[in-house]
């Protein structure tokens, strides 16, 4: 188990996708996004999300992002987010708020 202080040491944060691009040199389907966080800037990750959603549908999404983890170079892309979903049966379905919120919000 963890402690509270190992928990919010996990910076999770809301960011609006602004673009997605399938990954082409992706071994497993994936899309290349940009996320907006506010003041944090925008972020690039690559994401396994192809079953559920097209790229037109994750435009304009909110959701929730760990972003304080280091940068890690997944097939050609700096990812610099880890997006957070759940691995159902029928892909993977993807973390977000119910009620738009500002970019950047912190997730407790």
């Amino acid at each position: 188990m963890i402690d509270y202080e190992e928990f919010i040491s996990i910076d999770m944060r809301v960011g609006t996708i602004k673009s997605a691009r399938l990954n082409e040199q992706a071994r497993k389907p994936a899309y290349v996004l940009e996320i907006d966080f506010g003041d944090l800037g925008t972020r690039t990750s690559s994401a396994q999300v192809t079953k559920l959603y097209s790229a037109q549908d994750l435009v304009g999404r909110q959701v929730i992002c760990v972003v304080n983890f280091p940068p890690k170079v997944v097939a050609g892309v700096k990812s610099e987010v880890l997006v957070l979903g759940v691995d159902s049966y029928s892909g993977v379905v993807l973390l977000s708020v119910d009620q738009q919120v500002a970019n950047g919000q912190r997730v407790y």
